[in-house]
């Protein structure tokens, strides 16, 4: 083939996929998904798992303008809010087999609002405001490290070990952020020295999260699975627990995970040395 009839031959598939892409709407989706073997292509998006997706994304937004009008415990509450509806919607989708690339696309840019964006004005908004150019740098140091967390963890999916994460993962970072602001706004802890403190925390954790770290995943546990009698009550003990004082608990659970990687790091490299 000469590189003329290659030429008319590219314009031809490009009159086809323009034609094809009027037919179907500017506005629309289109997936290729592989069922039986063959790939079929599919319009539009899943309903139930992006309204999980579009409700994080919200709250993440909510936690956002709170901040912004000075109601830190709602803001906070938001964050954890989406933590919860970010759970649900990648369970949903692979529960009744909606999983699609728009989806995990979408559930990545929610992530970046609610985990990234949200965490860091939050605690902005609150106390790093106050302490100048140490304050938006430790934020901003947070965010990059969410966004390189975030497009690392996309382009791991499938060839890592499926028990860790690779670095912190940003919802548990953005839960210790929430955590202390909830915390310390409960108990006005609002010195100077909390203040350098909450910079030295948010960057350490944006730090963690573009580190190679490893996390326990908790995705080996089988939650179809039959658990013995004795597991229910010590559920439902954990939630007593965490509805006694919500702030305290959900700080001291997600800053003991956020430690368990450095931890597991330095114990396991002791060990092999030793």
């Amino acid at each position: 083939m000469n590189e003329q009839e290659k030429q008319s031959r590219n314009g031809d598939d490009d009159l086809v996929e323009e034609t094809r892409m009027l037919s179907l709407g500017e506005d629309e989706v289109e997936e290729e998904t592989v069922e039986a073997g063959e790939t079929v292509r599919r319009r539009g998006i899943y309903l139930l798992p992006n309204l999980f997706t579009t409700g994080a994304l919200f709250s993440g937004f909510f936690a956002i303008v709170a901040a912004m009008n000075g109601d830190f415990d709602k803001a906070a509450i938001a964050i954890f809010i989406s933590m919860v509806l970010d759970g649900l919607d990648g369970r949903v989708a692979r529960m009744t087999n909606t999983q699609s690339d728009f989806g995990a696309e979408y559930d990545s840019l929610a992530d970046m609002v609610s985990f990234g964006v949200a965490p860091a004005l939050v605690a902005f908004s609150w106390m790093l405001a106050d302490i100048g150019k140490i304050g938006w740098i430790a934020a901003f140091i947070y965010v990059a490290g969410a966004a390189l967390r975030l497009a690392r963890f996309n382009t791991q999916v499938g060839s890592v070990d499926k028990r860790w994460f690779i670095g912190l993962p940003s919802p548990a970072a953005a839960a210790i952020i929430a955590g202390i602001v909830w915390t310390f706004s409960d108990l006005s802890l609002i010195e100077p020295g909390y203040k350098y403190a909450l910079a030295f925390i948010i960057a350490a954790v944006g730090v963690l999260m573009v580190s190679n770290v490893r996390y326990n995943s908790f995705k080996e546990i089988d939650l179809k699975g039959r658990v013995p009698f004795l597991t229910m009550f010590v559920i439902a003990l954990i939630f007593v627990v965490i509805a006694y004082d919500p702030a305290m608990v959900l700080l001291v659970i997600f800053m003991g995970y956020g430690f368990s990687g450095p931890y597991r790091a330095v114990f396991k490299g002791r060990q092999s040395k030793g």
